[in-house]
């Protein structure tokens, strides 16, 4: 067994829930950008999609039905690279796509993986429920 595998085994629960917190925060962040910062109505669809943000955000950030929450931030995230991007391209780097494609691919793993050890869901409900 090589000296990677084994720093995985023996640390992968905080590398994944570093992750999951990273994901969250950032996603978090973009939505607090549209909403606080930038003051988006919620009427329109950039402020539905950060309020969609500061929520699924949230939930990542604190483990609680994160599958749910990545299912909905992914969705969001294909809506977004054809709503905001392909029009100016297919290529995300040509496009600015690149933030939706990797957040895409993020919540893919979210999805996957869901909240693990440690979360809201698992140490109030003992499950996960989504």
């Amino acid at each position: 067994m090589g000296y990677v595998t084994q720093y995985v085994e023996k640390y992968g629960d905080y590398l994944y829930v570093l992750f999951r917190a990273l994901v969250g925060l950032m996603f978090f962040l973009h939505g607090w950008d549209k909403l606080i910062v930038k003051k988006m109505a919620l009427g329109t669809l950039f402020g539905i999609a950060g309020l969609v943000e500061i929520v699924v955000g949230i939930a990542v950030v604190v483990g609680f039905f994160v599958r749910l929450a990545a299912v909905l931030g992914a969705i969001q995230m294909v809506v977004a690279y054809f709503i905001v991007h392909v029009g100016n391209g297919l290529s995300p780097l040509a496009n600015g796509g690149e933030l939706a494609v990797l957040f895409f691919s993020a919540f893919l793993v979210l999805i996957v993986y869901g909240a693990r050890k440690w979360g809201l869901e698992m140490s109030s409900m003992k499950k996960e429920m989504f």
